[in-house]
């Protein structure tokens, strides 16, 4: 599904240049459930950015289910993402004059997808997110929890192959938090989704397969989340957060 080789980004001011990425060698399989974790600052969003095809890379390669992004143009790029990729942000990012319906349709507007294939989704996505009686409910309407559904139903509106999410849980309490988190891995399971998460949280990457641990723009360490080993890893990477 992604696949990065040498990747690089480098933010330049003036004469003075900043390596956020330095060199990401990176391969994430079809239908994973992977956790980046690592202290703030290390360049975890800036990889997510990298891989969802919102920002560009300054080195290297970076393929997406068989695409090469840095090859893309602008538009291409924009139509990859509304195509393959959904997203998932710590804030929701609904829009505050628009209905549940509305925010779920809004890719597939964007899309030219008709109104009454839109109806049909919509209402599939509602019923998966267990938002029913919620359709006509605008975000200020809304507890923290349902509007991350709301937002996750909107990621999902075009069947995407991949899944971005940037602190999901990170603006809720335990409880809601843990909501999301349960649904993420449902989704995981039943649709085969690959996900990438960016989460500081240990009790949200328990939820993944696989943590990566980042730290100044390099991967540090990559492990595996068995059940035989997900508490000693656990163990190794809140080590490394707080070292």
């Amino acid at each position: 599904m992604i696949i990065t080789k040498n990747l690089d980004k480098i933010y330049k001011s003036g004469e003075q240049s900043l390596a956020i990425i330095k060199g990401v060698n990176l391969q994430i399989n079809k239908g994973e459930f992977v956790a980046i974790m690592g202290p703030s600052g290390s360049g975890k969003s800036t990889l997510l950015h990298l891989l969802g095809g919102l920002d560009s890379p300054s080195n290297g390669e970076l393929h997406i289910d068989g695409t090469a992004i840095p090859a893309l143009s602008e538009k291409e790029r924009a139509y990859f993402r509304r195509r393959k990729v959904g997203f998932i942000f710590q804030n929701y990012q609904l829009l505050p004059t628009m209905t549940v319906s509305e925010n779920i349709a809004f890719t597939m507007n964007a899309d030219g997808v008709p109104p009454r294939k839109q109806k049909h989704r919509i209402s599939e996505l509602i019923q998966s997110v267990s938002l029913e009686g919620k359709e006509h409910f605008f975000p200020s309407q809304l507890s923290g929890g349902q509007q991350q559904r709301v937002a996750i139903a909107r990621a999902l509106a075009m069947k995407p192959s991949l899944i971005l999410a940037d602190e999901p849980t990170g603006n809720l309490d335990r409880k809601m938090g843990k909501d999301i988190l349960h649904l993420l891995s449902r989704l995981h399971h039943d649709a085969g989704l690959t996900i990438v998460m960016v989460t500081h949280d240990p009790y949200a990457a328990k939820f993944a397969e696989r943590i990566l641990f980042f730290k100044d723009g390099e991967i540090q360490s990559d492990h595996k989340l068995t059940e035989g080993e997900k508490d000693h890893v656990m163990e190794d990477v809140l080590a490394k957060l707080n070292a």
